[in-house]
């Protein structure tokens, strides 16, 4: 994996991290809203990279879980939007929640389904590295814990949860970057 795919699978959940410091009542606002939209881009083009180390191991799974992280990131940067839009329109979450509900196409294509699959995506990523012994076993199940705490964090608008998932998931990341996974470390095991 190179540097450039290391950095972006710290910096993707550290920014998601930090879009949660601008919270109002469990909602983004401008600022949050726009970091965590740059942060899914970001950690999308690092999970590119760490799906490419896995793919040796786990190439079925590595072949999936490309379009699902990238739809579950797609949600994530559309709450992102969500956040910014209320904010530059001064609409309450109520408001939004009530316009939502008039498309729920839209809502639940873009807002409500592919929201959780970010966390699962997640989760079903820590599992999959424990099985094939990538990364230790405290790291798989460090992101398994962050993504487990995070849909608990969010749905309710509970911050001490959100920022307790946060860093469960930028801890994991770290500790996947420092021990680089490899071509050459896929074959070896």
């Amino acid at each position: 994996m190179t540097a450039a795919f290391r950095i972006a699978l710290v910096l993707g959940p550290a920014g998601s991290a930090f879009a949660t410091n601008f919270w109002t009542d469990g909602r983004y606002g401008a600022t949050g809203g726009t970091i965590l939209v740059l942060a899914m881009v970001v950690w999308t083009y690092g999970l590119i990279g760490l799906l490419d180390a896995i793919r040796p191991r786990a190439p079925r799974y590595a072949a999936v879980a490309l379009p699902v992280f990238l739809y579950g990131a797609m949600g994530g940067a559309a709450f992102g939007f969500q956040g910014v839009f209320e904010d530059i329109f001064e609409q309450s979450t109520d408001t939004s929640l009530t316009a939502l509900a008039e498309h729920p196409f839209a809502a639940n294509l873009l807002l409500w389904l592919p929201g959780p699959v970010m966390p699962l995506s997640l989760l079903v990523l820590g599992v999959v590295l424990a099985r094939t012994r990538l990364v230790p076993l405290w790291t798989a199940a460090l992101l398994c814990a962050g993504a487990v705490a995070f849909p608990l964090s969010r749905i309710p608008r509970i911050d001490v949860i959100a920022y307790l998932a946060d860093a469960l998931l930028v801890v994991a990341f770290v500790a996947i970057v420092w021990r680089p996974i490899t071509r050459a470390t896929c074959l070896s095991q």
